[in-house]
């Protein structure tokens, strides 16, 4: 399995452990250099998405995936995480409907993270 496809794997997994909701990947290898995949995911309040994130840096890190960037992990509303290969967009539910980052990337193939398994 090429290494974007496990970090996916892990990431989507850890997201669930901790009751991660809607979670969302979004492929844009086909339209970005950014990286290979956004993971989005919702969280219920600000405590819960800091858990998903924590979790999410936990597995990785054990796998070897160092993340290089984390942004919002203080005011947690919206935490990103920069693993070169995949993005890991955590929000609270309120922020994520604002941002709606499935209609800026709607260019990328969406896949539902119950599609992860077939997928790869």
């Amino acid at each position: 399995m090429e290494r974007s496809k496990e970090m996916l794997k892990l990431a989507v997994r850890a997201l669930e452990d901790k009751k991660g909701e809607d979670i969302r990947i979004i492929d844009i290898r086909e339209v970005s250099v950014l990286a290979d995949y956004f993971i989005i995911a919702s969280g219920s309040n600000t405590n819960q998405v800091q858990a998903m994130t924590d979790n999410v840096e936990e597995e990785l890190g054990k796998a070897g995936y160092p993340c290089r960037q984390v942004e919002g992990y203080q005011s947690a509303s919206w935490i990103l995480m920069d693993y070169g290969d995949i993005i890991v967009h955590a929000f609270c539910r309120e922020d994520r409907l604002f941002y709606d980052l499935e209609r800026i990337w709607r260019d990328g193939k969406v896949m539902d993270a119950s599609e992860l398994d077939a997928e790869l």
